[in-house]
């Protein structure tokens, strides 16, 4: 049996419903935590990068390996953000693209 096409909202209807939803849940989307957990990558590495640069500058650190270690992780993640969003730029325009 065929189910019929549900009736479409008013524009207005569908705008006071973003309202109301909380905007914490945008990032729980699957493809919002891959972004999400990319930017804390990013964060995440940059502090890590800043502090064996402070050691190795002050003498404190032991094995100077580990600064170039961790500004080389620092350069991966913020590659990887960056190809992340290229992507997500390219499926927008492409889906722009698309005629109906």
């Amino acid at each position: 049996m065929i189910t019929p096409i549900d009736r479409l909202q008013p524009l207005a209807a569908l705008n006071e419903e973003q309202k109301t939803a909380p905007a914490e849940d945008a990032a729980q989307t699957p493809f919002g935590a891959i972004f999400r957990a990319a930017v804390d990558n990013v964060v995440q590495t940059d502090a890590e990068k800043v502090q064996t640069d402070y050691l190795l500058a002050t003498g404190q650190l032991d094995n100077p390996a580990l600064s170039t270690i961790a500004g080389t992780k620092y350069n991966m993640a913020v590659e990887l953000l960056v190809q992340l969003r290229n992507r997500a730029l390219d499926a927008y325009s492409e889906l722009t693209r698309i005629n109906m």
